[in-house]
């Protein structure tokens, strides 16, 4: 029988953000919670948001951890963001913790003093490889936690080949130090759903009958304007579904839109639940992910899972996430991007199988995978 293992993992992500490092903490930490040998505490400086929360519930060996003191405001901002940088360590000492997982790129300044085994994941360093999309203080603040971290770090974890590149190119580690485990994909994204579900988003969201799919944030970098610009090239009944926080480029998507005629053809979406995301694949004809840098890039995988082929932009790792027989063009060319897109909807020759190979190829990102990877590192560091 394996010696049992407590591990802290830092749940400020997952109690918080809808999507990306927040999908990321959830999956990870409900994977794990099926391994017999670990005890899992999650940190978070409070309870967040309770439909993300929910979404990893208490059980026998996973339990939420809060501060030990509370603060009224206006201290109470400042007092959570000492105790996730600083003050959590007493409380990790307390609670017997062997191993510290930061999942999203950060650690307590001064754990490694404490003598607590740690890991650390790096989703991206784009704050360092495309600075012009970040505010400048930001930039030097994220820099700053960055190379603290890989100083107190014991085990680096990239989720993409591409991260660990910019790891050792742009943070000077060896490329033997650093571990690559990919990340997984929710099990509720599969093609199986069932068909009140869809009937009921499409009335909900009045979607059209015919529409390509963007979700993530619209922002600048996320490069939506591509597909926007696209639609001049596409049939006529195709229409543009973006699901994600609205920025003030999402602005610039429909002042375009309107200039040029392509209003009616284009629905933003904003809040959407959870639950509600796999239907909005499962309706749409194909996938558009036209980010200009990422360090992953998962709702190519959902897609992929909800039967969707993609087509995305070279020159980060969408090309590693999508796999081979998915379709990648170049972020400034939009011509290109109807060409792909019209060559993968519905009707089109060999768009079953360039579904079924890109299927076959995910497999890799299969959801207890990265929990397994994750299990045998924290057992390595302490045995």
């Amino acid at each position: 029988m394996k010696q049992q293992l407590t591990i802290g993992l830092d749940a400020k992500r997952i109690v918080r953000n809808g999507t990306g490092l927040g999908s990321y903490g959830r999956t990870l930490a409900n994977d794990l919670a099926n391994i017999d040998d670990l005890q899992l505490l999650l940190y978070a400086p409070d309870s967040g948001r309770e439909a993300l929360r929910t979404q990893v519930p208490e059980r026998s060996n996973l339990r939420y951890v809060y501060p030990l003191s509370s603060y009224p405001s206006p201290l109470a901002s400042l007092y959570k963001s000492y105790w996730r940088s600083r003050g959590i360590i007493g409380q990790l000492k307390a609670d017997g913790v062997q191993v510290f997982h930061g999942l999203s790129g950060e650690l307590p300044i001064g754990i490694r003093k404490a003598g607590i085994k740690t890991v650390v994941t790096i989703h991206d360093l784009i704050f360092m490889r495309h600075p012009e999309y970040y505010n400048w203080i930001d930039v030097q603040i994220y820099r700053k936690k960055f190379f603290k971290t890989l100083r107190e770090a014991d085990s680096i974890v990239a989720i993409s080949e591409c991260t660990r590149r910019d790891i050792v190119e742009l943070g000077g580690v060896p490329e033997e130090k650093i571990e690559l485990i990919y990340q997984s994909c929710a099990t509720r994204f599969s093609s199986n759903v069932a068909p009140d579900d869809t009937e009921r988003v499409k009335q909900a969201y009045h979607l059209p009958q015919r529409y390509i799919l963007g979700v993530g944030s619209i922002e600048e970098r996320k490069n939506m304007m591509l597909a926007a610009k696209a639609l001049h090239w596409l049939p006529d009944d195709i229409c543009l579904v973006l699901v994600g926080k609205a920025t003030k480029y999402t602005k610039r998507i429909t002042d375009m839109a309107q200039r040029e005629q392509l209003s009616h053809r284009i629905m933003t979406l904003h809040g959407v639940p959870d639950k509600d995301l796999p239907s909005l694949y499962a309706l749409a004809e194909a996938f558009v992910y036209p980010s200009r840098y990422e360090g992953f890039g998962i709702p190519i995988i959902e897609a992929i899972r909800m039967g969707l082929p993609v087509v995305a932009c070279t020159g980060s790792c969408l090309e590693e996430a999508g796999g081979p027989d998915n379709l990648y063009v170049n972020p400034d060319d939009a011509e290109a991007m109807a060409s792909s897109v019209k060559s993968v909807l519905r009707g089109a020759e060999g768009r079953k199988r360039r579904i079924e190979l890109s299927q076959q190829y995910i497999r890799r990102f299969e959801n207890n995978d990265a929990a397994e990877h994750f299990a045998e590192l924290y057992r390595k560091l302490m045995f």
